[in-house]
Formats: structure tokens, sequence, C-alpha cells
């Protein structure tokens, strides 16, 4: 087999199949093809359980959908290495690129927030959104980048050692409980209100593990390992953190909560996305099967765009092609669940369109 080892600035190709996939996923939320699914296949049908696994669990589980913020959060931490390299391939010092660093961190803040404005309708300070949280990921993985894989394995483990020690003594008795967790005070603290659905701002501080571990797999694809050799380590490194995520959850001692991030969640979910790394990138650069993967590569190079568009246009997408999807299909008898399916799809359709169009043009959004 031939090692397909990247060079320090070579494009990962898997990667931006596996972010764009990822967004794909995000934009087809925002264009509510979910909802349209799970109202036009309710409980009961066959189909139900496969549309509700793209949904978040309430509280202890864990399901398809409660993976998507973590590979994305993952995703910037396995590109991280890429960019600084190219970046310092072009004679740009640490310094400036500290600076870039810092600068796209107070812009994702600044989106993060915006967004709950937007969904509010009003004026809010929230910081429950994802680019929030990156702003602050980011920033400690960067400080990180320079200082070995066991340094940053160990920074990332104490951080959740230290979500453990908060939540615990916090509230030693229900340490995790909705309502009354060390999240839920320290956002009274932050914002004066706590989220309804139990998402927490200091969710940053344990998912920060996803960007510094997609960091790690960043500099060993770039590393003159073979191409077998990463494969297998990233494998090892999946099954490992799937094992101590499920199994901290089956035997009692820290529930998986995505809503809070706890050290159960982010090591089975850190797992899931070592994984699919590591099949992503067997498939599409060691294999190189490339078949159908376009239509997430266009998605991909402009993820933030999208993500952004999509969160704040995404329903107003499905409205207005609507307009026009029910007039034609409603002819035709289809049903009000129907068409509200229809109306998704053909949001979801527009907005890639968008990617699309973008792409032909050479447009490419970057922060």
């Amino acid at each position: 087999m031939n090692d397909l080892s990247p060079q320090p600035t070579q494009r990962l190709v898997s990667l931006d199949v596996f972010r764009g996939l990822t967004m794909f996923l995000l934009v087809a939320e925002a264009a509510l093809v979910y909802d349209a699914s799970l109202e036009l296949f309710p409980k009961g049908n066959i189909l139900h359980p496969f549309f509700l696994q793209f949904t978040h669990h309430e509280w202890n589980g864990l399901r398809f959908w409660d993976l998507i913020q973590p590979f994305f959060m993952f995703i910037v931490g396995v590109a991280m290495p890429f960019s600084l390299n190219k970046r310092l391939a072009l004679s740009e010092d640490r310094n400036k690129v500290a600076l870039h660093i810092l600068k796209r961190c107070l812009i994702l803040f600044f989106f993060g927030t915006s967004l709950h404005c937007v969904y509010s309708g009003k004026i809010v300070f929230e910081l429950w959104n994802v680019l929030t949280q990156l702003s602050f990921t980011i920033l400690v993985t960067f400080f990180l980048l320079d200082k070995g894989w066991k340094v940053q394995l160990g920074v990332s483990l104490g951080l959740l050692a230290l979500t453990e020690i908060l939540y615990r003594t916090y509230n030693p008795e229900v340490p995790y409980e909705h309502g009354s967790n060390f999240g839920n005070y320290t956002d009274m603290i932050l914002m004066g209100k706590i989220n309804r659905g139990g998402w927490v701002a200091i969710n940053c501080i344990p998912t920060a593990a996803h960007t510094i571990w997609g960091a790690i797999c960043g500099n060993l694809l770039l590393s003159s390992k073979p191409s077998q050799e990463k494969i297998k380590l990233f494998v090892l490194a999946g099954i490992a953190g799937l094992l101590i995520g499920y199994g901290l959850d089956w035997t009692g001692i820290t529930p998986i909560i995505k809503r809070i991030s706890t050290s159960a969640f982010v090591f089975a979910s850190g797992g899931w996305a070592i994984l699919s790394l590591a099949f992503s990138f067997w498939r599409v650069d060691i294999k190189n099967r490339r078949k159908g993967v376009f239509p997430f590569l266009v998605v991909g190079m402009n993820s933030i765009f999208i993500y952004l568009f999509a969160e704040m246009l995404g329903r107003w997408m499905n409205k207005t092609v609507g307009i026009f999807s029910n007039g034609v299909f409603g002819l035709l008898g289809i049903g009000e669940h129907g068409l509200f399916l229809i109306a998704s799809l053909s949001a979801l359709t527009a907005m890639w369109g968008l990617c699309y169009f973008l792409y032909r043009k050479g447009i490419f959004f970057r922060i």
C-alpha cells in the first residue's frame, strides 16, 4: 500500500469530506428536514426510531445527533496543525499567527452570541452556541499545538477531571441533575438565567478535549508514520474512548449526558469522532474512493458561512420555498406532512445550491 501521508501544506480531502458531511447534516436540521420527517413518520411508525436519532437525547443517553457538535469541534482541531503549518510556510511568524487566532476566536464569540439574539428576536446575552464555545476551545488548543501529544493529552484529561470535581463538589448528592448542577450555577452568575433544555456555558471546558484530541490526530496525520500505522492508532484510540465513555455510564460512575458534556459523554463522542476520521482517511485518502463525496466537499469548503446562513435563514428558506413547492405538489393531493417534508428538502437543496454557486465562483469565506 502506498503511503499517502499529507505534506505540511497539503489539503486533506478526507477532512474536507468529514467536515462537509457534518455541516450538511446541520444545514438539513436548519431546513427542518428532521422535524418534517418525524411529523410524517410519528411514534408507532417503523421509521420513527430512525428519525428520532436526529434529535438530541432528553438527558442520560446518546443518539446520533448528539455526536454532531463534538464532530464539529473535533474537525476544527484536526485542521489546526495544517492551518498553522501553512501560515508558517508563508513566512508568518508565530506572533502573527497568535494574533490571527485571537481575532478568529473573538469573531466566533461574536457570531455565537449574535445567533442567540436572532433566535430570541431581541438583544440577549447567552453563551450556549457551539461557536461561542468553539472560540474558547480553539484558543486553548492553539497554545498546546507545539507541546507534544503527551502534554496535550494530559491537559485534555485534566480538563475532564476538573469538570468532574466541579460538578461533584458543588452538588455531591446529585451532581448531574438538571436545574441544580454546577453548570446551572455558573450560568446564573454569567447570564442570570438557566437554559430550559439543560445546556450550560461551561461545556466549553470539557469539550475542549474534542478540539485538543483533533489537534493530536492532525499532528499524527502530518507525521512521517506510515498510513497503516496512523489508521491503527486512530482505531485503538477510538475504541479506548468508547470503552471509557460507555464504561463510566454503564457502571453508574458518570452518566453520558450531552447537554452538560459529562466526561463520559466526551470520551464516548470523542471515540466516535476519531473512528469516523479513521474511516474517512482510509476510504478517501488511502483507498482514493471519492465517488459521491463531491456534494459534501462543496459544503465543507464554506462551512462557517453556510452554518451561519442556515441558522439565521433556514426557517425562512423553508417557508419561502414552501410557498412554491406546496402550490405545485399540493395539486397532487399530497398531505400536509408530506408537503412539509418536500418544502424542507427543497430548502436544503437551495442552500446546497448556494454552496455550489460559491464553489464554482471560487468564493470561500474564511475567518
